[in-house]
């Protein structure tokens, strides 16, 4: 009976160890996919960056007044002025529009006392 003891408590060590074997290797995968992520996120995050200070530097006030005054005959756009903003109550907002009602349902009923 002894002998059949130590067969089966040798493979159940070797399964275990196996499985950590295993355990090992899928948990270093998986630390290195989150480091190549990490990477990916912060390679994206410095191209965010240069985008956002590439769009400010393109939508200088300066640059834009001289690219209007440059394309005036094509665009025919005019410096914006306080005069051309008009209030909000000069909005002529519509009617709202309610519906019918038809086929009304008498809800109430009659009394007993009949009243």
């Amino acid at each position: 009976m002894r002998p059949v003891f130590y067969v089966l408590t040798f493979l159940a060590v070797m399964g275990l160890g196996f499985w950590a074997y295993k355990q090992n290797y899928t948990t270093q995968q998986a630390l290195r996919d989150v480091d190549a992520l990490q990477s990916e996120i912060a390679d994206l995050r410095e191209a965010l960056a240069l985008q956002r200070a590439e769009w400010a530097y393109l939508n200088r006030p300066d640059r834009l007044r001289e690219l209007a005054t440059i394309n005036f005959d094509r665009l025919g756009l005019l410096p914006m002025d306080p005069s051309q903003f008009g209030a909000a109550r000069q909005v002529a907002y519509p009617a709202p529009v309610l519906p019918v009602i038809e086929g009304a349902i008498e809800v109430m009923g009659e009394t007993e006392g009949g009243l």
